[in-house]
């Protein structure tokens, strides 16, 4: 099935507030995942993988990231192993302030997951003037380990500033260095002035995996807004469900307007 730009946001916001999130959240976390959606790069098989993870965090204590280390030019934060989704906005607008003071600044979230996701995090900041980088490690293993384990990878994302796509780089590294831990982070490079578009410069040897152009995200933006973006059935269920969460019975005070359906019709 195919739907509009407007319906996922929509659907995706009422499933996140189904699962605990607060208004604002919700509407971010919604966000971002329509907007890598409608750039063809599977938000929401990116969300479908972590939805159990997100829903054993809706049961959790809430905690916001903690500041491990900082000064004038690096933080160091700890997400707490939550989704990016709960974990990245405050992270990126420390790391905007700080790059909007020094000119250049390093986040780095630790114990956080679900990473691909804060690519449309990135385009808003990038989209206030900023060039962003981000990037982050998948598996552990070269080549796999035999057992079906995937490859070592790396991710590499890039925004240049004021523009509303980035360019994208994924390799498959073939050798992993000794000093190797697990990969459960991500790292944000933020710079008033130099452009940091993705490269990859490394003594250990790798494989281009896949790589994403801005004209090319541009293209499938422009297709999507026109023909409707791809959905597969089972995820957009499965969200209608989620959404489901937030219905209230009808009372006086419910039909005052309180409540929310599955569809922008409500």
């Amino acid at each position: 099935m195919k739907v509009s730009y407007n319906e996922l946001q929509g659907l995706c916001r009422k499933a996140f507030l189904g699962m605990g999130f607060e208004d604002g959240d919700a509407s971010d976390a919604a966000d971002m995942v329509a907007w890598m959606q409608l750039h063809e790069l599977d938000g929401l098989e990116a969300l479908n993988r972590g939805l159990d993870y997100l829903l054993a965090e809706q049961h959790a204590q809430e905690q916001a990231p903690v500041q491990l280390y900082a000064d004038g030019d690096l933080a160091v934060l700890d997400g707490q192993g939550h989704s990016v989704l709960r974990s990245s906005s405050l992270a990126l607008e420390l790391g905007f302030a700080k790059a909007r003071a020094r000119g250049f600044s390093v986040i780095k979230i630790r114990r956080c997951h679900n990473r691909q996701l804060i690519m449309g995090y990135l385009a808003r900041i990038a989209g206030r003037g900023m060039n962003v980088t981000a990037f982050w490690r998948n598996a552990q293993a070269p080549q796999g380990d035999g057992n079906g384990e995937p490859p070592l990878t790396e991710q590499v994302v890039g925004f240049r500033a004021n523009s509303s796509v980035p360019e994208i780089r994924v390799y498959a590294v073939t050798q992993v260095p000794e000093e190797n831990e697990l990969n459960d982070g991500i790292t944000l490079v933020f710079a008033n002035h130099v452009n940091l578009l993705p490269s990859m410069r490394s003594e250990f040897d790798y494989d281009l995996l896949a790589r994403h152009e801005e004209s090319t995200l541009l293209a499938c933006r422009e297709r999507a807004m026109l023909d409707g973006i791809p959905i597969n059935d089972g995820v957009w269920n499965r969200l209608k469900d989620l959404a489901a969460r937030i219905l209230v019975e009808s009372t006086d005070a419910s039909r005052g307007g309180a409540g929310a359906g599955t569809t922008d019709n409500d």
